[in-house]
């Protein structure tokens, strides 16, 4: 008995309604992408190891899929680390290649690569699957797509203000009144300055990101794991319950940071986002700044960007991004600062299910469908299909002609809004008949006039 196939964990498969609700939110990102300016661009599926290890933190190292070399790939490992077991110097003898972990180092090595035909500042979105061994989870995939923009060669913080309005361009079209949360890596550089912590800045910085999912304690308990004295915990300690407006929170942030000249540069930074924001209004969208974000990838230098999903919806985060000046320089192209946005597809999905915010139309797979009476019906019912797809209409034909009831209980369950017959009757009067399958009116007309009924 042949055994019963299945698909790697953390993987789906998509139906075609699911496909199409995907499809709507793909579609609805990459207008507002074209609408502000960003140029598309792919790059490969998979990239050098030595392209992506170790830019993500030792977190991010740790969760990307590497690929075993082709061949004999064990002849060429030393044989003591085989003996030690020393999976870590194995793994670079083994794998030369690793499934891209996200969008963002890609595209740093193909602006090092192609800068002499690129025109800067350069403005590009991408739309492709990436892979992270992470544990499978609801809204957390091993392969899922992301949606990306990012402005590379520019260090106007007119691309932050930016990128909070292309935000909520998208979002308010989409029906969803998010919170875009916004932090500077600048601020929290000069926190762990001020609290004396600045040697363990990244796993400060990690420990405090994660401080909606573990809690205060645990942030502590983890800072305190690395390092980090219970002096500087207690120094930090008003972060955990940091409050008020922005305008207030940017007030404690001055007053915190008075003796950390990075610290106020951030703050300063920040403060011209936001107040600009505020100058320019949002349509759906709320800013605010949550000093706790830090999002745990090392090439942040300036701002942070979180898009938080609707309260009603327990998913954490459905976007993010930041500024990076300097990610292109790992590659060897210096001074060429950039900043980033990404949406998180398939968590959006799922708001939008869970909201039911899809629009009825989204389902829609066929305008018309023929029913099929025979080869001479066909024949002239195809003459009519073709009319109409080339009107812009999705048309299809039942492919045999089966008894009538099977075709309309097809056409039911394609939720197909129109079906049309042509019949014997209807060949020699050169007429059809079309039927509204949700009123269950029907009505026949000339051939002539296929293209003046819908």
């Amino acid at each position: 008995m042949a055994k019963k196939p299945g698909i790697a964990r953390g993987t789906r498969d998509f139906s075609p309604v699911e496909l199409a609700k995907r499809n709507y939110i793909f579609d609805t990102v990459k207008k507002h992408f074209q609408t502000f300016g960003f140029q598309p661009i792919e790059t490969p599926s998979f990239e050098n190891s030595e392209t992506l290890m170790g830019k993500y933190g030792d977190e991010g190292d740790r969760l990307i899929f590497k690929i075993l070399n082709s061949g004999d790939f064990l002849n060429k490992t030393n044989e003591e680390d085989l003996q030690a077991k020393n999976s870590l110097k194995i793994a670079t003898q083994i794998s030369e290649k690793a499934l891209r972990y996200d969008l963002t180092v890609p595209f740093a090595r193909y602006v090092v690569m192609n800068q002499n035909d690129i025109t800067f500042p350069f403005k590009r979105y991408q739309i492709q699957p990436v892979w992270r061994a992470d544990k499978p989870q609801n809204g957390r995939y091993r392969e899922f797509y992301q949606c990306d923009a990012d402005v590379v060669g520019s260090t106007s913080l007119w691309q932050e203000v930016e990128f909070v309005q292309l935000y909520d361009a998208v979002f308010t079209d989409l029906d969803v009144a998010v919170t875009i949360k916004m932090n500077n890596r600048k601020i929290l550089s000069g926190i762990a300055e001020v609290i004396g912590a600045q040697d363990k800045l990244i796993d400060f910085t990690v420990a405090l990101d994660k401080l909606d999912k573990i809690g205060e304690e645990g942030v502590k308990k983890e800072m305190l794991s690395k390092g980090i004295t219970e002096e500087a915990i207690t120094k930090v300690q008003p972060l955990f319950s940091f409050t008020g407006s922005n305008t207030e929170k940017l007030s404690q942030l001055k007053d915190m940071l008075a003796t950390s000249e990075t610290g106020l540069k951030g703050v300063e930074e920040l403060a011209f986002i936001i107040n600009t924001i505020e100058t320019l209004g949002l349509q759906k969208a709320t800013l605010t700044i949550d000093v706790t974000l830090a999002r745990g990838l090392n090439y942040y230098t300036g701002a942070i960007f979180e898009v938080a999903a609707p309260k009603e919806i327990d998913l954490g985060s459905i976007g993010g991004g930041g500024r990076y000046d300097d990610l292109t320089g790992i590659f060897g192209l210096k001074d060429k600062s950039g900043v980033g946005i990404s949406f998180g597809l398939d968590r959006i999905a799922i708001v939008l299910e869970q909201l039911n915010l899809f629009p009825e139309a989204v389902n829609d797979t066929i305008d018309v469908l023929f029913i099929n009476f025979g080869e001479k019906e066909a024949l002239a019912s195809f003459k009519l299909v073709q009319q109409l797809r080339t009107a812009g209409y999705k048309v299809d034909m039942y492919p045999e002609a089966a008894k009538p009831a099977k075709q309309f209980k097809y056409a039911n369950k394609r939720n197909v809004p129109f079906v049309i017959t042509i019949g014997s009757q209807e060949l020699t009067d050169d007429t059809f008949i079309c039927k509204n399958m949700q009123t269950g009116e029907q009505k026949t007309y000339n051939t002539k006039d296929i293209l003046t009924i819908f």
